[in-house]
């Protein structure tokens, strides 16, 4: 019966569960998570909410609305978009933060809405940021986002769980953002792709809580669907600190005296009291165990353009690559720490902004930028030349001021650094840490705070046994093709990610239509797809198809091109929950992947192949004259296509039983 953290969490908030029943890594189970958190995006859940028939959120104290995406637009049009989510959460009885108050997810921690052992679920896809605080954070979409309002519910598949042992000490100057840079370069094989993380080991206690919301932030970018710290004397320290700072959120006309946000110190000692419950058991197992030595770790920054592609700070000032612009903001690195820490080198230099250098500086939330001005560390970086911008997210999703230019090379300390994300696709961004940022606005050329030596990494990987599948004969529900015929357009591109594949400045243009929104499809990536594109093709993508942000219209846009299907070598969990919540097919065939690297000879970012033929009852797929096995769709899964979609799904349901959930 030994469990995992992430099991014993999942089993907690799993929805129907039989008395003494748990739930393991791969299960399908109902979820009724403690919180669903949506930001900007509540806008477009809301007529999802209406479409299912709903009327009324089922647990007005579950949801949290917090606005903190395109905060610096003033038009008309976006203030009003915002008027309305205000009014509906007014109407509704649910928690709101207006713009300004911080991001999302600094928010959600910064006010007692993440507690230890907690299962809190966000229409956004670094909700793995609640790790922290020893909770299971993880993202949802739009759709499920809809249904937890209307039944309090959603399904959710338990994802494999890693270990991962950070053992040793770290040197001097060494950050939480140089530990989660050099995780996503060291095991950047997908290694973790799909699975929840849990940090374990005797260096995490060094880890403050800044540090470890930044690691388990961009447990994102490395493929994870959350990353979890242990609940331990870091933790509870933390808490302690929060119990009367929060703050009521604008919720006019709420029932009761309290806040449904924050916690009071006797709830601290009650979950310290019971921290077995809220650890893994010694002998769970794990899918996998990677370890990485601290003492080896030295600053890197990753990139250009990619996040599992690190570059060590010694070899980046060899090559002195000049930089235009520069960023301290976002959910992964704008707390009190960083900016501290950024702070701390320009005192040490006493230089101001090199020329030519444009310098961003946004505070994770206004609290967090009110403690920076208490201690003086936010004057000395305005003092230096830093650009004040509002808390929120702006630059990091490529909205507002400050985007980066055609040809420009910048320094970031956000999460993602993918083409065409922060600005034009010309453009080259480079992550790092906060104290890499400003040394580098500082010197002009992207550079370290203070010297480091060349270090090899001491890392280590334990695999656990893989049991072969047996084969399985699949039931075809009414309305499910039982097969599909079409020409291969192969995508050869590993970790293709959302912004490649519908770019983040449509993503908040709710006035496109369908066939607007499938016209631009992969026009980051590559052009010619358009063009080569004709009606009825299977699309087959490469390693973790899908990656990055949360964005449905990643897979909504190519379901309105009329693809039938996309298969891939594998798929960021978010993408794939995205794709069958909207009634599109995905499914992963690592092997046909194979078989086309190494029969098309001439591979172009987008290479039209042969004819294949997908039996669904049989879970075998035919091209070349060659057969391979894919993972069998269950009944399940077919019966969200054949509804088309979560929504419909839920709403036939909601039409049945008004009380009954997914």
């Amino acid at each position: 019966m030994s469990l995992t953290l992430v099991e014993k969490t999942a089993t907690r908030h799993a929805d129907g569960l039989g008395a003494g029943a748990v739930v393991r890594a791969g299960d399908f189970i109902s979820i009724r998570p403690r919180h669903v958190m949506t930001h900007d995006n509540t806008a477009a859940v809301m007529p999802k909410f209406k479409q299912i028939g709903a009327s009324a959120i089922a647990d007005p104290a579950q949801p949290v609305f917090a606005i903190d995406h395109d905060i610096q637009n003033t038009t008309p049009k976006n203030l009003e978009k915002y008027a309305k989510v205000e009014a509906f959460a007014r109407e509704q009885g649910v928690d709101y933060y207006p713009p300004g108050t911080g991001i999302s997810h600094q928010v959600m921690v910064e006010q007692g809405y993440v507690v230890p052992g907690a299962l809190v679920v966000a229409s956004d896809s670094h909700s793995n940021l609640y790790g922290a605080v020893a909770a299971l954070g993880t993202p949802v979409v739009r759709t499920d986002a809809a249904s937890i309002w209307a039944t309090g519910v959603t399904w959710w598949q338990v994802p494999k769980v890693a270990k991962v042992v950070l053992k040793g000490t770290l040197s001097t100057g060494v950050t939480g953002k140089d530990v989660i840079i050099a995780l996503c370069g060291l095991f950047n094989k997908d290694e973790v792709l799909n699975h929840a993380v849990e940090f374990t080991g005797d260096g995490v206690a060094a880890f403050s809580m800044d540090a470890r919301m930044t690691i388990a932030n961009m447990t994102t970018e490395w493929g994870a669907l959350a990353g979890v710290f242990p609940f331990d004397e870091v933790t509870v320290k933390y808490l302690r600190s929060r119990v009367g700072e929060f703050t009521d959120p604008r919720r006019p006309g709420a029932r009761g005296p309290r806040s449904r946000s924050g916690y009071t110190n006797a709830e601290i000692d009650s979950w310290w009291n019971d921290r077995d419950d809220l650890s893994a058991d010694v002998d769970a197992h794990y899918a996998i165990e990677l370890e990485l030595d601290l003492a080896t770790v030295v600053p890197h920054v990753s990139g250009p353009n990619e996040v599992k592609t690190m570059v060590s700070l010694p070899e980046m000032e060899r090559k002195h690559v000049p930089i235009q612009k520069a960023y301290l903001l976002s959910c992964v690195n704008a707390r009190q720490e960083d900016l501290h820490d950024a702070a701390e080198v320009v005192r040490a230099r006493g230089e101001r902004v090199a020329d030519g250098v444009e310098f961003y500086l946004a505070a994770a939330s206004a609290e967090v930028q009110a403690r920076s001005e208490s201690a003086g560390d936010w004057q000395t970086l305005v003092d230096a030349g830093a650009i004040p911008l509002p808390p929120g997210c702006g630059t990091c999703i490529g909205l507002g001021r400050g985007l980066v230019g055609r040809g420009e090379i910048a320094i970031s300390a956000t999460n993602r650094n993918f083409k065409g994300r922060m600005g034009d696709p010309d453009a080259q961004v480079y992550l790092g840490s906060p104290a890499v940022v400003a040394a580098s606005a500082l010197a002009g050329f992207i550079c370290a705070p203070t010297i480091f030596a060349e270090r090899t990494a001491g890392t280590a990987v334990r695999r656990a046994q893989s049991k072969p599948q047996s084969d399985v004969s699949v039931e075809i529900i009414d309305g499910f093709p039982r097969s599909v015929r079409g020409r291969v357009l192969f995508v050869d591109k590993d970790n293709l990610n959302t912004d490649g594949i519908y770019a983040g400045k449509h993503t908040y243009r709710d006035d496109l239509t369908p066939e607007q929104m499938a016209a631009v499809t992969l026009e980051n990536y590559d052009p010619s797809f358009n063009t080569l594109y004709s009606q009825g093709d299977v699309v087959v993508g490469g390693l973790n198809f899908g990656t990055g942000s949360s964005r449905e219209q990643a897979a909504t846009a190519l379901k309105f091109k009329g693809i039938p299907c996309i298969i891939a070598s594998s798929f960021s969990e978010t993408y794939k929950r995205n794709a069958f919540n909207n009634g599109f097919v995905v499914f992963e065939c690592p092997e046909l992947v194979t078989h086309l690297r190494a029969t098309l000879t001439d591979r172009a970012p987008t290479t039209v192949a042969s004819e294949i033929t997908i039996d669904y009852g049989k879970s075998i797929l035919t091209i070349d004259g060659k057969s391979f096995a894919f993972p069998p769709l269950s009944p399940a899964a077919q019966e969200l296509i054949v509804a088309g979609g979560a929504e419909n799904l839920v709403a036939a349901r909601l039409r049945a039983n008004p009380q009954e959930a997914l």
